[in-house]
């Protein structure tokens, strides 16, 4: 006589205990795996060569991320494209929340405007937190002999067409926030484009150049030295780099705000675990008084902490610099 097979000694009604059971189980599986994470080393893609801002603001929280996920952190630059390259690429690779992208302001809020690509930002990345941010600085050769924005928008009325005013590169915040200025001081300058802030600089010394809008950060040693002079940071607060100099808001010219910044970001595909468990720790490690020192010394700032603030910024940048890119008709960015 054969046996009758297992399954059949089990009662109709007590199948759905077992299958009660069995999920149970697998629930259980599924969130020691989550609580795991991350048990794996975790990579920054920073979409910029080693040195600049973006690389910066990434190291500066390696440590404490590595410390408040107890896993590696480490950064993997991929520069070019004005740090289009690597945010493209980012979103081929892991999506898993083992792979962050520390993205930027032209990337995610700019160069969409201009030109092709193959996301878009409020939907396919999820905010993490910002770890930079540096104002864009409106500084003119001593020679203009002007002190004030008062006296730089009187000058410009008075010379329409005929003041060069410096940037970084076509389609770059700092072009935008000069063009920004001119629509809000109902002003008409000439723009003339560079590679970098530093690039025109030297030609700003010189005299070659009337102004120029640059990293607060990399104009504030010559304001210093008293060889340039800082007339407004184009920001809500005055910058540490330049703590005298008044924002342009305090000139009047409230809406007048450009700002670079970079901050982590992941994919919207990310599960809902591990993107809070990253913000947890990048506030974390941003709360460290170690910290806060370093971005002290570095006269830096990362304005308010957490997710919704970098959210929000995206999505106001972009609305902000997508009305100027429109209204001045930019093709393309350098």
């Amino acid at each position: 006589m054969r046996k009758r097979a297992t399954f059949a000694l089990i009662r109709p009604g007590a199948w759905a205990v077992v299958l009660t059971l069995i999920g149970t189980a697998m629930h259980a599986q599924g969130t020691a795996e989550t609580d795991d994470f991350p048990s794996r080393p975790i990579k920054i893609v920073v979409p910029y060569a080693a040195g600049g801002p973006s690389d910066t603001g990434a190291r500066l929280v390696q440590s404490g991320l590595t410390k408040a996920l107890g896993q590696p952190v480490y950064i993997d630059n991929r520069g070019g494209g004005g740090g289009l390259n690597g945010t493209e690429t980012f979103l081929s690779g892991d999506l898993d929340g083992y792979t962050m992208l520390n993205a930027g302001i032209a990337p995610m809020t700019i160069i969409p405007w201009i030109k092709k690509v193959s996301y878009v930002a409020d939907h396919d990345f999820l905010a993490i937190g910002t770890v930079w941010r540096s104002a864009q600085t409106l500084v003119v050769r001593k020679s203009l002999g002007v002190k004030t924005l008062a006296e730089f928008v009187a000058y410009a009325k008075a010379n329409p067409g005929k003041v060069a005013i410096g940037s970084a590169g076509v389609g770059t915040v700092s072009h935008l926030g000069s063009l920004l200025l001119q629509r809000e001081a109902g002003i008409k300058l000439v723009h003339v484009p560079f590679r970098s802030t530093s690039e025109s600089l030297p030609l700003l010394m010189s005299g070659q150049l009337d102004g120029l809008f640059g990293d607060a950060t990399t104009v504030a040693p010559q304001v210093k030295a008293g060889t340039i002079v800082a007339l407004g940071v184009a920001a809500p607060e005055r910058t540490p780099a330049l703590p005298d100099t008044p924002t342009i808001a305090e000139a009047g010219y409230a809406e007048v705000q450009a700002e670079g910044w970079h901050g982590l970001v992941v994919s919207s595909k990310t599960p809902p675990s591990h993107v809070s468990r990253l913000r947890e720790a990048l506030r974390a490690a941003q709360s460290d008084p170690a910290y806060q020192e370093r971005l002290k010394a570095m006269d830096a700032t990362v304005g308010a902490l957490g997710a919704d603030a970098l959210q929000k910024l995206i999505e106001t940048d972009s609305a902000k610099w997508g009305a100027i890119i429109k209204a001045a008709n930019i093709t393309t960015a350098e």
